[in-house]
């Protein structure tokens, strides 16, 4: 697929993938989202994908919002199916898949870039950055998940003062609150996002996509968690990365694991 709204490039196991639309501050529109569905999609299924490190272009904004133009005349049905779509093929998406996703958040992520980080597993934030969900100020609430992510990460009276107010808040606050899990300076970011993804690409693939799944599982109250959990843990016996990770560990050597 060619790509009008994203970079995309895999190095070294690692998927990088940039939104590309700095004039609009990296606004999602309909092309960027279906951009992006198949983005996660490639990465969901291609072995040799260990993680993905998200970003935007420029300085200035990882995503600063939806494209507005695009929905101002939407009914009823038409900002259910808007919000249903953009959920289960994108938001969700990047929160299930068993590649780590890793948000690099360089400068603004409001409103539906700030759900976007939030989707994904691992967040770092430059200096500059200001975070926010500011739907209220349009007459919305957050549509992909914000109202969710957001107090699932930071508690219910911290996610409602965000939401109710519109306030942006810097990044050391984000921090502070538990919406980032680091923050650094600009120049920085992109090396952070990398030693983190260096990190995780040296474990083994399905025991982590098999904790993705488990963590996941602790936040679904229609599921128990602790069953999941057994379960995923039974799994890993059932792979090759399992004897080879014993077998590393007793040999006192660092494993290599492959994914199978």
């Amino acid at each position: 697929m060619t790509y009008q709204n994203i970079l995309s490039e895999l190095r070294e196991n690692i998927l990088y993938v940039t939104i590309n639309r700095e004039a609009k501050l990296n606004a999602l529109n309909k092309a960027t989202l279906a951009e992006l569905a198949a983005i996660i999609n490639y990465a969901t299924t291609h072995h040799e994908i260990r993680g993905v490190l998200l970003t935007g272009a420029g300085e200035k904004a990882f995503v600063a919002g939806a494209d507005i133009s695009e929905f101002q005349n939407y009914n009823l049905e038409e900002g259910k199916e808007l919000g249903r779509t953009g959920q289960q093929n994108v938001f969700d998406a990047i929160a299930n898949c068993p590649k780590p996703f890793v948000a690099a958040i360089n400068g603004f992520a409001l409103g539906g870039g700030l759900e976007l980080a939030m989707a994904c597993h691992i967040r770092i934030a430059s200096e500059n950055s200001r975070l926010g969900l500011p739907e209220v100020t349009l007459g919305l609430i957050p549509g992909y998940g914000g109202t969710q992510r957001l107090t699932q990460l930071i508690g219910k009276g911290r996610a409602m003062e965000m939401i109710t107010t519109a306030d942006m808040i810097t990044a050391e606050k984000a921090a502070q609150i538990g919406l980032v899990n680091e923050v650094v300076p600009p120049s920085a970011l992109i090396a952070r996002a990398e030693e983190i993804l260096a990190k995780i690409k040296q474990r083994a693939p399905l025991a982590v996509a098999s904790a993705i799944n488990a963590i996941n599982a602790s936040l679904n109250p229609e599921v128990n968690g602790f069953n999941v959990e057994i379960d995923e843990f039974g799994k890993c016996f059932d792979t090759a990365d399992f004897k080879e990770g014993v077998n590393a560990f007793l040999e006192k050597r660092k494993p290599i694991f492959k994914g199978n």
